[in-house]
């Protein structure tokens, strides 16, 4: 009986303990979920009541030509920053490595732009460095190069203003790789030291290989953010010029609140889960092929 109680009292505690993240789970992800799935089979404009029209919004997608725009900037914006980002992640956690008085300030300083990244200010001040009269091209003018280039205004160097945005912003991936490298035994570089290997041939035979959990997990996550990528477009480009920074997600906020879409909106927010879900099975049916899970001993 006592043994009874004490299980009683104890999945009582557990159940009001967990209640507060399963409420507020289902509260402002499942319902959301569900109620967005419906939303997609109707014609709806957040101003009236929805009305049900099946699979006309999917159908719609087929014959949208900004959508196939939209979906190819998003994917040129993805392929290029995450890659970009993660190199820089993992040359500044080398650099960062070591650990000495100052590094914990300096590991600070490196983490500060991902914190601020994503703040107006530092978009609006991002925006402003690519002006006409910005300075980016101060900077070329001071070096005597055309200092005249609206970066900002060109399809081909809009979406590169954004990129070096998201670059800017490695400081999370760059976290992570620090706890990545701090797991690999000292013992290993030791032993290549003793048999002659130089930096590089320690990098890429013991470093590299052993970090390549850390390097998949942080694939994984930031090509996850880069395909969902709005703030950028929305302060900076707004879309422009040409829809070529028109973002999947921007494409998908102007329809539901600018454009009296929402039911369509829906329906392409469900298309880019699947895409997001298939993107993510394919590396990880890659993951055998590159990723070590030997284990560290």
């Amino acid at each position: 009986m006592r043994l009874k109680q004490f299980l009683f009292k104890d999945n009582v505690a557990a159940v009001i303990m967990v209640s507060p993240f399963v409420i507020g789970f289902l509260m402002f992800f499942i319902v959301p979920m569900g109620i967005s799935l419906y939303y997609s089979f109707t014609d709806f404009n957040i101003l009236r009541a929805p009305s049900f029209v099946g699979l006309d919004n999917y159908r719609r997608m087929l014959t949208d030509n900004l959508l196939r725009q939209s979906l190819g900037a998003t994917f040129y914006f993805a392929f290029a920053s995450v890659p970009l980002r993660l190199i820089f992640a993992l040359a500044v956690a080398m650099l960062l490595f070591k650990s000495t008085k100052m590094m914990g300030i300096y590991r600070a300083m490196y983490y500060l732009p991902s914190m601020l990244g994503g703040s107006v200010a530092v978009a609006i001040l991002w925006r402003r460095m690519f002006f006409v009269t910005g300075t980016f091209n101060s900077i070329l003018g001071f070096f005597g190069l055309p200092d005249d280039f609206a970066w900002l205004g060109h399809t081909s160097t809009a979406i590169w203003t954004l990129i070096l945005l998201a670059v800017w912003q490695f400081g999370s991936s760059m976290l992570i790789f620090l706890a990545g490298l701090k797991q690999i035994p000292e013992s290993y570089y030791e032993a290549a030291r003793i048999d002659g290997a130089n930096k590089i041939r320690i990098f890429f035979k013991i470093t590299l290989p052993l970090i390549t959990p850390t390097i998949f997990f942080n694939l994984v996550m930031q090509t996850i953010n880069g395909f969902l990528a709005f703030n950028q477009a929305f302060l900076i480009t707004q879309g422009g010029p040409m829809n070529s920074t028109n973002f999947f997600a921007l494409y998908m906020y102007n329809h539901t609140f600018a454009w009296g879409n929402a039911g369509y909106a829906s329906a392409l927010a469900w298309m880019m889960l699947v895409m997001l879900g298939a993107f993510t099975g394919l590396l990880f049916l890659t993951k055998r092929f590159w990723v070590y899970e030997g284990g560290l001993s």
